[in-house]
């Protein structure tokens, strides 16, 4: 297995030293395409920036799905890696050059053992996760999932210690939602605020009372976020403006919770700009949903998980507030999404930051339990 491991490595190493954004994985797409088909796997492409890998078994039996994302982020890498960015602000700095790796090394056993698989697997390589419009919900819309049976993925997580796989049944990671609020005043001198509607002192009472969302307006076991991420008013001292800008993100685990916010969010700021005599804009986009990971798959995968690394390595998680476009497959086929630990005291920066590094030694531990897993999954009459 050194062997292999080393490759996979290597393939790592690659894709890191050369990112690109999401809905612009061009050179990436091909780089893969070339890995697979080196490997003797033929590709095809439904939207022309993803990639799916077809394994197809000696005997007949149903499709499943296993995904990773390709994406980077737009951060100026500081890591000092011998492997770093090439490119000038794009970034690996997520997991993405682990995941792809990890998918690459399941296809190079894979495509080994086609005599043991019944049915047809696709390795699905998809864009944008990092954005909206995210590809997952691109790749259903293109039809990704007619026919599959079962969709499986993974994150390497840095809030995980180093070793341990963590696994979660029912909703797993949120929904994500973003807002832009404009409040639109009425400008003036600051030494005369009685001659304006003052769209900055209006807009900082709708953040203070947004964050009653969540504790007087939702029950108190239904778990939720709002947070502001942007504000802008005004570009002088002594001159109020005429309008004021917010912008943020709802995070939820229920659908439900996410309607019951963008109402309350109505409600709240048309009051207090009513009370001011101010006009507003809300603009509220729903994004992704929240993750749902299947109980019957999840313990599939947490079973050879315990087989693979341990029984004392596998461990329950809470729900995660971060979001994933995987989302979109699981409210559409049966999914599971785990996660592989990749914290450790010596590496301290977290997903997004520009000095982010992956355990490399959790790229074979990845390999395997899938590459196991899928076979599994796969064999002749399994239920």
């Amino acid at each position: 297995m050194s062997h292999i491991n080393d490759w996979v490595i290597k393939q790592r190493r690659y894709l890191h030293q050369h990112p690109e954004l999401s809905h612009q994985e061009y050179k990436t797409k091909a780089y893969i395409e070339k890995q697979l088909n080196e490997l003797g796997i033929p590709t095809h492409s439904l939207t022309g920036k993803d990639v799916i890998g077809t394994i197809k078994g000696e005997k007949r039996g149903k499709t499943v799905a296993i995904r990773s994302d390709m994406d980077a982020l737009p951060i100026q890498e500081e890591t000092g890696l011998s492997f770093a960015s090439s490119n000038a602000n794009v970034m690996h700095a997520c997991g993405h050059d682990g995941h792809m790796a990890i998918l690459l090394g399941v296809a190079r056993n894979l495509i080994k053992m086609t005599n043991e698989i019944a049915g047809t697997i696709l390795l699905v390589f998809q864009h944008a996760e990092e954005e909206l419009p995210g590809g997952a919900n691109e790749l259903v819309t293109h039809n990704l999932l007619d026919g599959v049976e079962a969709m499986f993925g993974y994150h390497l997580w840095q809030p995980i210690p180093s070793g341990i796989i963590g696994v979660r049944e029912g909703a797993t990671m949120a929904g994500a939602d973003k807002f832009n609020i404009t409040i639109k005043g009425k400008g003036g001198h600051g030494s005369m605020p009685q001659d304006t509607i003052d769209p900055t002192l209006i807009i900082s009472s709708v953040i203070m009372q947004l964050q009653s969302i969540v504790s007087r307006s939702l029950a108190t076991n239904d778990e939720a976020v709002v947070s502001i991420g942007e504000l802008h008013s005004g570009s002088n001292y002594n001159i109020i403006p005429d309008t004021a800008f917010a912008s943020g993100t709802v995070r939820y685990f229920n659908l439900n919770t996410s309607q019951e916010i963008e109402k309350r969010m109505n409600a709240i700021i048309d009051g207090i700009c009513s009370a001011y005599g101010a006009t507003y804009k809300l603009d509220y986009q729903h994004g992704d949903p929240p993750l749902f990971n299947n109980p019957k798959l999840t313990s599939f995968i947490e079973k050879h998980a315990q087989d693979n690394v341990g029984i004392n390595q596998v461990k329950r998680i809470d729900g995660i507030m971060g979001s994933e476009d995987f989302a979109h497959y699981s409210h559409k086929i049966p999914s599971s999404y785990i996660f592989l630990g990749i914290g450790k005291e010596d590496a301290p920066y977290g997903h997004h930051h520009p000095k982010f590094d992956i355990n490399e030694d959790m790229l074979a531990v990845g390999v395997k339990l899938f590459t196991e897993s899928l076979l599994d999954y796969m064999k002749e009459g399994h239920k």
